[in-house]
């Protein structure tokens, strides 16, 4: 069988999502799609909407075949350790051969050129800069990082607007994971089409998920996501999940200890002290007092969720490293004795149901002395995760040995 993946969060699955899995499976010429999807939280440092069953039972009522869980160590993290969470999951499973994804710029050539200035860090030439020399030359000058960034490549012979559009950036991440972890999986760019990423605004039917997110409340919505997505999106209680969302971090930011926030990624340069300092300001005023040329307002989110959840980048490259599992939740009724007999030839551990959870929880066998395998802290993490989700939405934990499957 010849997989075909797509690294997502589908927050919530909407028309223009439809549209790449359709691309995909055409331009690919897959036997199957399978979709790795962040579970409770998103790369944007948010709680995901809808819980993460029922996004995945919509993707595959959308085209894909199977969806399987991208941990929250990985999906709550920067682009560069997002990608390559996901890559290492899908390294493992020998029919991956694709990762396709959405990009403004879907120019192969292009972004694995960007992905080897990313990757080697060193070019020659150029007065032998390093990438990170040259942007932090652009930020002493004034420039934001993602300008900073852009000139840099610029300057290194790469397309600059990989880094000005939206999705530009995961997708030399996703070419640079794949080099850097050695995965046998060729990239497949597909031209986005509809509103960008971070567009707010409601189109009438290729609409971003983030404007979609901004007006659940809406008529227009119903042109832009499937119908059997409009009906749970319309029961979402935004604005308590908003306040309980805001009495959780700050409460945890509260509580942190500043020792363990410099253990999350992007938290540096003192900026555990600010946010610390803000803590009896609502969390929204707190992102913005933060928010300034060198850190977005997204970094200072996913810094907040991080903290709140207990997710430290050691303990994230430990699981790039070690290895995670891999946990299922939705597949297309047919087509899932084939699928799952792929996903066992992995080399991680398949979480279906309580049983599996003993091949995961095997001593750990190193040099010095660990209480839990990667795998296991790692699952140990998202069940957590799962749960404060469901506290934010006001939702009764799902039980998490489950499998959607799908006509």
């Amino acid at each position: 069988m010849k997989i075909c993946a797509i690294i997502c969060e589908y927050n919530p699955f909407h028309n223009g999502h439809k549209y790449l899995l359709e691309q995909a499976r055409k331009l690919s010429g897959c036997d199957a799609l399978l979709c790795i999807m962040s579970a409770s939280f998103t790369q944007r440092g948010e709680a995901a909407v809808l819980p993460k069953f029922m996004r995945a039972e919509h993707a595959v009522l959308g085209g894909a075949d199977c969806v399987i869980q991208l941990p929250a160590a990985f999906s709550v993290a920067p682009a560069e350790i997002f990608a390559q969470g996901a890559v290492s999951i899908l390294k493992s499973i020998p029919a991956v051969k694709t990762l396709a994804f959405g990009s403004e710029v879907a120019d192969g050539a292009a972004i694995e050129k960007a992905a080897e200035i990313f990757y080697d860090m060193n070019v020659e030439g150029n007065g032998n800069f390093r990438i990170d020399e040259i942007i932090e030359k652009h930020l002493a000058g004034g420039q934001s990082y993602k300008r900073s960034l852009a000139l840099a490549l610029e300057e290194l012979g790469a397309k600059n607007s990989l880094v000005t559009s939206p999705n530009g950036i995961l997708a030399i991440e996703y070419a640079r994971a794949i080099k850097k972890l050695g995965a046998n999986i060729e990239i497949l760019p597909i031209e986005r089409v509809g509103a960008g990423y971070g567009d707010v605004v409601l189109k009438d039917n290729f609409s971003s998920a983030s404007a979609i997110r901004a007006n659940l409340n809406s008529a227009a919505v119903a042109g832009n996501v499937p119908q059997y997505v409009l009906q749970p999106l319309k029961e979402v209680d935004i604005k308590g999940s908003k306040d309980r969302l805001d009495c959780l971090i700050r409460y945890a930011l509260a509580s942190a200890d500043k020792r363990d926030m410099i253990r999350i990624f992007g938290c540096t340069e003192g900026l555990e002290n600010k946010l610390k300092s803000d803590t009896a300001l609502p969390a929204e005023e707190i992102i913005a007092k933060a928010t300034n040329k060198r850190y977005t307002s997204s970094r200072i989110r996913r810094i907040l969720i991080a903290n709140m959840l207990g997710l430290y980048s050691d303990d994230t490259k430990r699981y790039i490293k070690e290895g995670t599992y891999i946990k299922p939740l939705a597949v297309r009724e047919n087509l899932k004795a084939y699928i799952l007999a792929e996903l066992a030839k992995s080399s991680l551990p398949v979480i279906i149901k309580k049983m599996s959870l003993a091949a995961i929880s095997a001593p750990c066998k190193r040099k010095y002395d660990l209480p839990k395998s990667s795998a296991e802290k790692c699952y140990a993490s998202d069940r957590h995760a799962d749960f404060v989700r469901a506290l934010i939405c006001g939702e009764e934990p799902e039980y998490d040995f489950t499998l959607k499957v799908v006509k």
